[in-house]
């Protein structure tokens, strides 16, 4: 399912534009009114959560697919699919009333540029020090240590450290020494199944006490070849692309890592995201599909793969699996946008495709 931007134009004075995102399957995301339809070069737009939808039509501004949506704390990032204007986050703060009881919402629509030229636009987005439980697997002989951490010895499903947050895994990391992982490249298939199991969980990784180059060594790597364990680790990360493989060079700066991962998502858990950003996103993440969807598909084949010239039919041909009504609303939506043109009638009707 496809994810839209859309923008219209209200008959408000004070908030005279209409922000909404919408998915194919579950309708509208969010919807926020604006001051204005984009913010200048080094600005934020001031917006409000829309309570009602509007009494009128709105005239249509804009209308573009979202490429991807992504929560980071407090906001929401957006990719659009267009050649300008393209990135742009929303801002959810929650303030406290200055001479009454309660809190009030502020939203600000910021562009890439506005961040940019932020003085904040250098500081981590997770910051602050939580407490942490660290589970240990039974099975590790001289485990690594989590200073100031609460610990715990347990036989885990997978993975030898996880972080427990109420009672539930959030973090697993697999731990390999370089004799341990050269030794599982004898046991490749076992390998990818632990992995595989490992990959279901949330925040996975695999972390090494080794460098690449330590792999690409053939005197350390014997009796496999160089060649033959790059392609093994390569094959590890294409077949298992949710788990990040980490190569942390020593046992001490992997013990570190494993430790920084857990701390920031124990910060991001204890911080959670602002209602309106925790419901948009789940509803993106359940609907949409990922990068804008088949629909998106369907766009960048007519906008860059198709001849300038294409019938319906050519098209059909690429996308056996979708109906022709639904191919026709992305030509009519493109030649909305002023990216195609229709010429003909009928079966003899031609999409041409115009260069922006």
């Amino acid at each position: 399912m496809a994810t839209y931007w859309r923008v219209q134009q209200t008959q408000s004075e004070k908030f005279p534009y209409r922000i909404t995102l919408e998915s194919d399957h579950d309708g509208i995301i969010l919807a926020l009114r604006a001051k204005d339809r984009w913010p200048g070069p080094q600005g934020h737009v001031f917006c409000l959560r829309e309570q009602d939808p509007p009494e009128e039509t709105p005239e249509e501004l804009e209308h573009v697919p979202v490429v991807s949506l992504n929560r980071f704390g407090k906001k929401l990032a957006l990719v659009l699919d267009r050649q300008k204007r393209r990135r742009c986050d929303f801002l959810f703060l929650t303030k406290p009333y200055k001479n009454k009881p309660g809190h009030y919402e502020q939203i600000f629509f910021r562009t890439q540029g506005a961040v940019r030229a932020h003085k904040t636009r250098g500081r981590t987005q997770l910051f602050g020090d939580y407490p942490i439980t660290a589970l240990i697997d039974r099975a590790e002989r001289y485990p690594w240590r989590f200073p100031g951490a609460e610990t715990r010895r347990e036989s885990l499903p997978a993975g030898d450290y996880a972080l427990e947050s109420d009672g539930q895994i959030q973090a697993v990391v697999e731990r390999k020494t370089f004799d341990n992982l050269l030794t599982d490249f004898g046991q490749i298939q076992i390998l990818h199944q632990q992995l595989a199991e490992l990959a279901t969980y949330p925040h996975p990784a695999l972390v090494v006490e080794a460098t690449y180059g330590d792999f690409l060594d053939p005197q350390r790597v014997a009796p496999w070849s160089a060649a033959h364990t790059a392609r093994v680790v390569a094959e590890i990360q294409a077949l298992h692309p949710k788990l990040p493989v980490v190569f942390a060079g020593n046992r001490k700066q992997a013990n570190e890592w494993c430790h920084g991962l857990f701390r920031a998502v124990a910060t991001r858990l204890a911080d959670p995201a602002p209602p309106a950003v925790a419901e948009a996103y789940g509803r993106y993440q359940s609907g949409a599909g990922g990068r804008g969807g088949w629909a998106l598909a369907v766009r960048r084949e007519v906008l860059h793969e198709m001849p300038e010239r294409f019938t319906m039919a050519m098209l059909r041909q690429r996308f056996p699996d979708h109906q022709p009504q639904q191919l026709r609303t992305i030509l009519h939506r493109l030649r909305e946008e002023g990216r195609l043109q229709r010429e003909g009638q009928g079966r003899a009707t031609e999409w041409v495709r115009v260069d922006p």
